[in-house]
This record gives structure tokens, C-alpha cells and sequence, in this order.
């Protein structure tokens, strides 16, 4: 139970948090109950740092945007959103605050558990890798991607890119795939697997955000993640095993 990840759910309706909390120590995870911000930032102070933190959209004080745009500023756990708002436009926002995926209220618990299991492989490097795998650090352009440790940088002695997971999924798609154009549909079957659904508008947020990640970074990539009308996107350019 010791090595079991840590579950930080962020939910200020205490029906909610409890129940929660019980089921998801019942699938094995060790769970932290807190109700909003102000706890959270305590937990994360104080106490053995969380794996995944399920956060809710609509919290008292400080909402849950403006949480996760902090958490992604300071490197923090991936998240799950929880959220009442089922729009397309919020589902996006959240997705720029740098949520890692959402769940929409109400919603099946064993949906969420899905959805954290889901997160929790890509993050702790457990996903299953392509069949023809090859080198574990792989060049495209001036960008080196370290498979092995889910670390992007630009030239050899450059600083790492401070990647969200999510984004890191996409360029993994891309590396391991390039010069092939490759449909939402694939990517988000790729990057979520069964917890996909037809809302392909996050891959082209995240393709977004991606893009614009790696120019600020001073890298030649960003324009070779060509957007291929009707058909989905392409890495144009080879790649080839980092010495």
C-alpha cells in the first residue's frame, strides 16, 4: 500500500469528497480529501507529494482554473478536472489552464478511475510504447526527446521544456510517428485510449499549446507540426536516433 500512488482529491462538496475518497482507496490508491485551494496548497507544503490531484472546476475562493494555471506554473502533478460545465469552450479553457483531461458532473466513478489510471501511465512512464520502439532519445530538427525519462530539450545542453504531460503524449505521437499524417482520431485513441471521446477539439488546443511551447523555446520544430486540412497533422521532418 506504501507505493501505492497518491490521489489528492480538491472538491468542496463533502458528499462528493467522501465518496470519492472511499472508492478510490478501494481500487488500492492512497487518497487525500481536501476542500479547496487554501488546503491544498498546505498538503503541498506539509505533505508527501500527490501523483495526480482530481480537481474541481467551481470551488469557493480561488476556483479551480486559476489552481491548475498554478499548479502547471510551478511544474506541479498532473490533473483531472472535475466540472459541471459541459461546453465545448470550457472543456478548451481548461485544457489551456494545463488540465491533463476532465471529467463532466455527474459522472460514473468508475469513469474517473478510468481517467486517473489513464493519466497515471502516460506520467509514470507505464503506457505501452510502440512495437517498433528503437532508441529511448530520438532528434528531430534542433529538438532532442529523451523517451526514457519524458524529457524535452533543445540541443544537448539546453534546459528541459516544461512540458504538461499531455503535451509531452502528443510529441511522443509525433516522434514516434513522423513524416505520417495522423488523424485526432488516432491521436486521442493514442494518448487516452478507451477514455477517448468524439470531442477531438482538445487535440487542436493541444497541438496549440504544443507549437507554442517549443517556439518559446528558441526551437525550429514548431512550424513542422503542420496542420493538414480535413486529414489531422504531421510531423514534417525526419527523425533520427540522438547520439
Amino acid at each position: 500500500m506504501s507505493d501505492s500512488p497518491i490521489i489528492v482529491i480538491v472538491e468542496d462538496d463533502a458528499d462528493i469528497r467522501i465518496q470519492l475518497v472511499a472508492y478510490l482507496e478501494g481500487e488500492g490508491f492512497r487518497v487525500v480529501g481536501l476542500d479547496g485551494g487554501a488546503g491544498l496548497d498546505r498538503h503541498l507544503a506539509t505533505g508527501p507529494a500527490p501523483d495526480l490531484i482530481v480537481l474541481d472546476w467551481m470551488l469557493p475562493g480561488e476556483d479551480g482554473l486559476s489552481i491548475c494555471r498554478r499548479l502547471r506554473g510551478s511544474g506541479g502533478p498532473p490533473v483531472v478536472m472535475l466540472t459541471a460545465k459541459d461546453e465545448d469552450i470550457d472543456r478548451v479553457l481548461g485544457l489551456e489552464m494545463g488540465a491533463d483531461d476532465y471529467v463532466s458532473k455527474p459522472f460514473n466513478p468508475r469513469v474517473l478511475l478510468a481517467r486517473i489510471r489513464a493519466v497515471l501511465r502516460r506520467t509514470q512512464g507505464t503506457a505501452a510504447q510502440p512495437a517498433d520502439a528503437g532508441p529511448e532519445t530520438l532528434a528531430v530538427a534542433d529538438l532532442v526527446v529523451d523517451l526514457a525519462a519524458r524529457r524535452v530539450r533543445v540541443g544537448e545542453a539546453a534546459a528541459e521544456i516544461p512540458l504538461t504531460s499531455a503535451e509531452y503524449d502528443l510529441l511522443h505521437c509525433f516522434v514516434t510517428r513522423p513524416q505520417r499524417v495522423l488523424s485526432r482520431d488516432q491521436l486521442l485513441d493514442w494518448k487516452r485510449g478507451r477514455t477517448a471521446d468524439a470531442f477531438d477539439r482538445t487535440i487542436d488546443v493541444q497541438v496549440s499549446r504544443l507549437r507554442h511551447k517549443l517556439d518559446a523555446s528558441g526551437s525550429s520544430v514548431a512550424p513542422l507540426l503542420k496542420t493538414v486540412r480535413n486529414a489531422g497533422y504531421i510531423l514534417a521532418a525526419p527523425v533520427r536516433p540522438a547520439p
